[in-house]
């Protein structure tokens, strides 16, 4: 009512008239699918081959797009099976709506594939039609955020070629009559968004996909997977099993939604997601609403699919109603929904049993989603990577530790729901299921249960990333400690009062300059001007050990990691495409183990440290350039404890890592701190490290290559030896590039963060990938790829002979090109030359 103006054609009271219109929906959904069911318990299913590639479990919008998308591969011995029928799990009671825009750059794309899927390609293919209408979207703002996140999102649509346009209230008022715009900042329409039929959809798919080989068998529950261990002690995938039979099998798509984890149960796999239930009501026949355009109203948390000349209205509460009991048989017939810890989908190989994908948890974007996760996973499948950067959505992204904590999984994915519709700012961070995975620094007092962080009394505003607490940056007003989760007030749990985390995050929430700008450049300035020191403990490290370490070090990694012991070198790893999996150091240790003490089990704790001066005061080892060079790295003596330094930075400065032993770490800590007292030390985070780091140039997902990275130095291309990846990089190298990363800098001092469009000469090439403020040359700086409108090679020539322009929220600004680094671009400061 808020919205819209309605004529009345019923004679009922307007609550009345909606709560009887869903329930009219509801029972007419009700008999058709309790008929349905009916017909289908008495008939037979197909007879089940005895064997299949591939089985895709769960006849929904990703079972139905997997299995056309692996026939699309070539793959014909795949089947699909369904417990029920076609849709009859969430996707029968989905909106289908489809949006083209997201606040990032591989969802854009993968809805894109899902549009030309759904709107020509199986049409074209079938000669059947999908349902597919093209009757636009609506965005509406109630605030300026919101409507600055809708700007930022039709300046990405430039990148990729979509229309969209921000509209006033009255441009509002004259598209969509009906609406009252007296409260609205301004709306962005996208009129070629539109609405997909998901029986339509899915009959259309399956159909596309039997004609092509594949076999559709629905009325066939699955009641087990059975798995087998090979000669290494891994699991792999052997056989479904059926309430009709066996099919043999060394791969299984767990494509079943809400039921996707007890699926998983059965092989022995955590699927960490949650159903819970939706609510939305059909309303009766609205005049005028015709041909209107589908809404989304994020701050109302509500949508409005056009139905007809009717309304399809649903939205997300912060109170959702778990669905606790998934086995029960009449579920289907409720609206639910999957939710997941991080509102990404939970897709790829699952590392506890080889040949178990997953292909769930779509936080109610499975259906707009479905075609590109659909092709996506397919590749996965058959190639065993996918082709675009699904690092996000990888199952593996999440630690064992985390997918089986029920608390966890249970307040990160409500969370994820109670935030389905908030603007996506920059600097978000959960407030659910805080201090799961904490470094040495966390330690948990005798006296009370909670940790005490030594960083967080000095002010430490954490980070959470892949369950780790991390140091986003330092606060000057005194500790922020991470409470428990209060579910937003809901359910009972008292809402957190005086929460000075929470209070600190809203003040973040802008796109904007934050308010805290000016602290994170405090440290940036004093890791240039002074010394920093960072606790990196959060990186990753690996020991390769074996009589053939050597031969899968050439293998691995792109440069030559042949070194002598006490050497380090910064290389790749790419995959077969090409394209960069990792960037990492190599350092290489003694053979022995006297002489290396930390060993994997010492659970090492990083600090990086930019000083000579102070760290000479901490070890017991000369660090001048001729006996201490760059890249090197030996064990020392800090404050009576043994430590591995590493001459290393992220940072762009002369500096060293400390690879501290856990139980060493504090007092190390402690003795730096006070030996750096006189030369002006304080702490940094990782706000610091992204923008000292952005200066050097590095942006890499496992889609780009090295030599589109500008990181060919790191290959040993000159050799003759073999690597993962080597071939593909010859033959780009021969053919030329088609996108190149370059680096851009504005004069004027305005806020980026990545995804703003590129433009060459007024024409889109590409979007930042990153951007930062960077406080040593005072100017703005973003990193993108940018690609040749004609698809020509991308060279130097090309960058230097144009001019460029970058797209912030709908404002142009003039961009300078490099295609080095504008600060020290001769990597002089990391080596100790100054001057």
């Amino acid at each position: 009512q808020r919205r819209f103006v309605v004529r009345q054609t019923s004679q009922l009271s307007p609550s009345v008239w909606l709560i009887h219109s869903f329930i009219h929906s509801f029972i007419h959904s009700f008999i058709h699918s309790f008929i349905h069911s009916f017909i289908h318990s008495f008939i037979h299913s197909k007879p089940l081959p005895k064997s299949a590639d591939v089985v895709v479990i769960g006849g929904g919008s990703l079972g139905c797009q997997t299995l056309y998308h692996l026939c699309k591969l070539g793959m014909t011995n795949v089947v699909l099976l369904e417990r029920d029928r076609l849709t009859a799990g969430t996707t029968w009671h989905t909106a289908g709506l489809l949006w083209q825009l997201r606040p990032s750059d591989t969802e854009v794309e993968l809805l894109a594939h899902t549009r030309n899927v759904i709107s020509s390609e199986l049409e074209e293919e079938t000669d059947l039609e999908t349902g597919w209408i093209q009757n636009g979207g609506l965005f509406i703002a109630s605030n300026k955020q919101r409507l600055d996140e809708y700007k930022r999102l039709m300046s990405l649509g430039k990148a990729y070629g979509i229309e969209s346009y921000v509209l006033s209230p009255a441009e509002t008022k004259d598209l969509y009559p009906l609406m009252n715009v007296k409260d609205l900042y301004g709306t962005l329409y996208v009129p070629k968004d539109g609405t997909m039929d998901p029986a339509g959809t899915c009959t259309t798919l399956s159909r596309a996909a039997t004609a092509r080989g594949a076999t559709v068998i629905e009325n066939c529950p699955v009641t087990g997977i059975q798995v087998k261990v090979d000669d290494l002690g891994v699991k792999r995938v052997k056989e479904v099993e059926t309430a009709h039979g066996t099919i043999q099998t060394p791969c299984v798509v767990n494509c079943a939604g809400v039921w996707a984890t007890k699926l998983g149960e059965m092989a022995g796999v955590n699927v960490p997601l949650i159903a819970m239930h939706h609510a939305y009501v059909v309303t009766e026949r609205i005049e005028g609403i015709q041909n209107m355009p589908n809404v989304r109203d994020h701050d109302a948390s509500v949508y409005l699919r056009l139905q007809g000349d009717a309304l399809s209205v649903g939205g997300y509460e912060h109170n959702p109603i778990f669905w606790n009991d998934v086995s029960c048989n009449n579920c289907v017939y409720k609206s639910d929904k999957s939710f997941t810890a991080d509102h990404k989908p939970l897709m790829g190989e699952a590392p506890e049993v080889r040949g178990f994908f997953l292909g769930c948890g779509f936080n109610s974007a499975g259906m707009m989603l479905g075609g590109g996760c659909g092709k996506e996973l397919a590749h996965w499948i058959n190639h065993g990577r996918p082709e675009k950067d699904m690092c996000g959505y990888d199952i593996r992204r999440f630690h064992h530790s985390l997918t089986n904590n029920n608390r966890w999984i249970r307040e990160r994915s409500h969370e994820s729901y109670a935030k389905n519709y908030s603007v996506v700012f920059p600097f978000d961070e959960p407030l659910a299921s805080r201090n799961m995975r904490t470094d040495p620094f966390h330690q948990v007092q005798p006296c009370c249960s909670f940790p005490f962080n030594v960083l967080q009394e000095q002010g430490c505003v954490f980070q959470e990333r892949h369950g780790w607490e991390r140091p986003g940056w330092f606060n000057r007003g005194g500790p922020a400690p991470v409470l428990d989760y209060d579910y937003y007030g809901a359910y009972d749990v008292p809402k957190n009062t005086d929460y000075k985390y929470s209070e600190i995050l809203g003040k973040e929430y802008t796109f904007d300059f934050p308010p805290h700008h000016d602290a994170i450049r405090d440290e940036c300035l004093s890791c240039r001007n002074a010394v920093a020191v960072f606790d990196m403990s959060y990186f990753g490290k690996f020991y390769l050990t074996g009589p053939d370490a050597k031969k899968a070090a050439d293998w691995l990694f792109t440069a030559d990691v042949n070194k002598a012991p006490g050497s380090t070198v910064y290389t790749c790893m790419l995959n077969k495409r090409g394209g960069v999996e990792s960037d990492l150091t190599v350092s290489r240790l003694e053979p022995s183990p006297a002489h290396h003490p930390l060993t994997p089990e010492s659970n090492v704790c990083d600090l990086c440290v930019d000083s000579r001066e102070l760290l000479q005061e901490v070890l017991n080892s000369d660090l001048s350039n001729d006996a201490f060079p760059f890249s090197t790295h030996k064990i020392v003596n800090a404050a009576g404890h043994k430590v591995r330094a590493m001459r290393l930075s992220f940072v762009g400065e002369m500096g060293w890592e400390l690879h501290i032993p856990k139980e060493s770490c504090l007092p190390v800590y402690h003795a730096v701190m006070a030996a750096g007292a006189k030369y002006g030390i304080c702490n940094a985070g990782y706000r610091a490290i992204d923008s000292l780091s952005i200066e050097k140039g590095m942006d890499l997902r496992p889609d780009d290559t090295p030599l589109e990275a500008g990181l060919a130095f790191t290959c040993k291309m000159k050799t003759s030896i073999p690597f993962l990846g080597r071939q593909a990089l010859e033959a780009q190298k021969a053919e030329g590039l088609r996108r190149r990363i370059v680096c851009f800098t504005v004069d004027e001092k305005v806020p980026m963060f990545g995804l703003e469009a590129i433009f060459r000469n007024g024409v889109p090439v590409g979007h930042l990938r990153r951007s930062e403020f960077r406080f040593a040359i005072d100017k703005t700086i973003g990193y993108g790829y940018i690609r040749n409108p004609d698809g020509g090679v991308v060279s130097p020539d090309f960058v230097r002979s144009r001019e460029f322009t970058l797209e912030r929220m709908g404002v142009t600004y003039k961009a300078t090109a490099h295609l080095k680094s504008p600060f020290d671009p001769e990597n002089k400061h990391v080596k100790g030359i100054y001057g």
